[in-house]
């Protein structure tokens, strides 16, 4: 009877489509709405985010599969700690990968999107004048993302979103620390001058120049 109560309760839920769910669930762990470690009950979710308790596990699965959720027998998920160096290998990892679509996105590039990434350029380096680090770490995603978008590479890209969704914790802590924007903007500048000068070799050089820097940085900040 409790069974078929619950069947009925989750039926009722709004529902969410499961991809939207399972990228909701990924923002919220990757925004630090959950920290790591922390139990991700279902029934706390499928309330929280108006989906049947199905899906919230079929989502979590997929979180898993994604490395960014530990599933415990016995015990439910919870949100997986990756080490700083758990991180500093992703970053090894994404350096070959970054570097591949940095160089497509320099063979691909139309003109209109070196305009966007003109105007993205001048808005990254105005950020860290203004001192507005909030900004500054969301201009740098959205050029991550864009980079990857150019680039048209989808196989790269798919690995990518994974890895990143993993490491993206200890990279926004050190986009925060003090001193850290003015090294890398100029870095990602000279990244978006390589690309929209059509360089596939500079695009891909500076890019792998950046993430070496990355590395370096988290490796003191241990």
């Amino acid at each position: 009877m409790a069974d078929a109560t619950t069947s009925r309760s989750d039926e009722m839920q709004a529902t969410m489509p499961l991809r939207e769910l399972t990228q909701v669930i990924r923002d919220a762990i990757m925004d630090g709405e959950y920290a790591p470690n922390q139990r991700l009950i279902e029934a706390d979710l499928s309330l929280t985010f108006g989906a049947s308790r199905a899906a919230v596990r079929t989502a979590l699965l997929e979180l898993a599969n994604d490395g960014l959720v530990d599933r415990v027998p016995n015990r439910g998920s919870r949100v997986r700690a990756v080490t700083l160096e758990e991180a500093v290998e992703i970053l090894e990892v994404r350096i070959e990968l970054e570097g591949l679509c940095a160089a497509k996105a320099a063979e691909r590039i139309t003109d209109e999107e070196i305009t966007e990434l003109q105007s993205l350029r001048r808005q990254i380096l105005a950020t860290v004048d203004d001192s507005d680090l909030l900004e500054y770490s969301t201009l740098n995603q959205l050029l991550d993302r864009r980079i990857r978008d150019i680039s048209q590479h989808r196989t790269a890209v798919s690995v990518l979103e994974r890895l990143r969704a993993q490491g993206v914790r200890h990279q926004y802590r050190l986009a925060f620390r003090a001193g850290r924007a003015a090294v890398s903007a100029p870095e990602h500048a000279a990244i978006i001058d390589a690309i929209i000068a059509r360089d596939p070799q500079a695009a891909e050089a500076k890019t792998r120049d950046h993430l070496l820097s990355v590395i370096k940085a988290l490796k003191v900040l241990a």
